[in-house]
C-alpha cells in the first residue's frame, strides 16, 4: 500500500514522546502563570502604597491649611476628626480576626 509501517514499539515511544512534550509545555505554562501573578502582586503592592502615599499627603494638607488659618472649631473639627475616623475604621477592619467555620467534607458535625 504506502509503505509505512510502524512497530508497536515505535507507536508506544512515539506517544510517549508526545506525552511527555505535552508534560512539559503544561509545566511551563504553569511557570508563567505563577511568574505574571508574582509580578503582578507586586506591582499591585506597589500601586497601593502610592495611593496611601497620595491620599495621606492630600489629608495633611488640608489639615495643614485649616490648622494654620483659625477658622471655626466646628470646621477644625471635621479636619481633624473625619480622617480618624476613616483611619480607625481600616485598622479595626484589618486587625479584626474573623473565621468562617465550615468543613469541607460532606455531613460532618
Amino acid at each position: 500500500m504506502n509503505g509505512l509501517t510502524l512497530t508497536p514499539t515505535q507507536i508506544l515511544a512515539g506517544v510517549g514522546v508526545l506525552v511527555v512534550l505535552f508534560w512539559g509545555w503544561r509545566a511551563g505554562a504553569r511557570r508563567a502563570k505563577a511568574a505574571a501573578e508574582k509580578t503582578r502582586s507586586g506591582a499591585r503592592l506597589v500601586s497601593l502604597a502610592g495611593r496611601v502615599l497620595f491620599n495621606a499627603g492630600l489629608i495633611v494638607a488640608v489639615q495643614w491649611v485649616v490648622i494654620s488659618h483659625p477658622s471655626s472649631t466646628w470646621l477644625r473639627l471635621a479636619v481633624l476628626g473625619l480622617p480618624a475616623l476613616f483611619a480607625s475604621h481600616a485598622l479595626t477592619r484589618a486587625m479584626t480576626v474573623t473565621t468562617v467555620d465550615t468543613s469541607k467534607r460532606g455531613g460532618r458535625r
